[in-house]
């Protein structure tokens, strides 16, 4: 039965390991799809705020500007409720379907909801485009490899230990230790060599992008009042995040509903 196990140990490992490689692989071969790809402009804050943090930093750039403008409410429990149902462009339209038809919602479902609507993928894709972000089907791809690799590592630990119990007392620690031993060298190199060479195929940027987002002037200060401009606190939440906020009620908001998070639901009462 040991045995058994270190089988299944090592086609774990193996199945794991091919199926990141073939994520790397195609990696690899991006951004050949893109040759026209040209110098990066200076980019939008909702392209910024998507390179820095994907659809939901701009879904939070998207909910600070129109809570600043009063056109909505952030509340500090999580919940969004709508002032001005009209919205300025794309992204405020695919963000107030996200809260739907009751004009209230929570903040982590919006989140969810607009992720996959059409202006934040038609944004997406854009970026792709040109070069700037990493293509979702690349992203995606090299993403679950990791994540099948890092599933290997914990069922290769836990068929050795299974084998361990189940060995006869005449078969030696070793001797059951040498059919798990390799397998799990062979996941922590697969994740070591990942890291170090695809780890920039699972951010949202790809290499221009994170060039373009290193030339950004971006403000430190996060206290009330030390920043002014519209632009320039904008620009730090899109590229820090809500921690960048400086009303500590909307960084409550947004921060607190990224720790209450559930499973995405599309619309609120659907």
């Amino acid at each position: 039965m040991w045995v058994m196990f270190g089988l299944l140990a090592w086609i774990a490992a193996l199945t794991s390991c091919a199926r990141l490689s073939r994520a790397a692989f195609a990696a690899g071969r991006w951004p050949d799809p893109y040759p026209d790809a040209g110098p990066p402009g200076e980019l939008t804050l909702p392209q910024t705020a998507f390179l820095a943090g994907g659809p939901r930093r701009v879904t939070d750039l998207v909910l600070v500007r129109m809570a600043r403008a009063r056109r909505l409410l952030l509340a500090h429990t999580g919940w969004v409720t709508v002032v001005d149902p009209e919205p300025h462009d794309a992204l405020e339209r695919g963000v107030l379907a996200a809260i739907g038809s009751y004009g209230q919602a929570r903040i982590a479902d919006v989140h969810a909801a607009a992720a996959g609507s059409e202006p934040m993928t038609a944004l997406g894709e854009d970026l792709a485009r040109t070069g700037l972000a990493v293509p979702p089907e690349v992203r995606a791809a090299v993403t679950a490899g990791v994540r099948s690799v890092r599933k290997a590592g914990a069922a290769v630990l836990s068929l050795w230990l299974a084998a361990t119990a189940l060995a006869p007392p005449h078969v030696p620690a070793p001797a059951v230790g040498g059919w798990f031993v390799l397998p799990l060298l062979l996941v922590a190199g697969s994740l070591l060599i990942s890291r170090l060479e695809i780890r920039h195929h699972t951010d949202w940027a790809s290499y221009a992008g994170q060039q373009a987002l290193a030339r950004l002037a971006v403000p430190r200060q996060r206290t009330a009042g030390a920043v002014t401009d519209e632009h320039a606190l904008l620009t730090a939440l899109a590229v820090r995040g809500p921690a960048a906020l400086p009303e500590p009620a909307l960084r409550q908001a947004l921060l607190g509903a990224g720790r209450r998070e559930r499973a995405p639901q599309a619309r609120l009462g659907e």
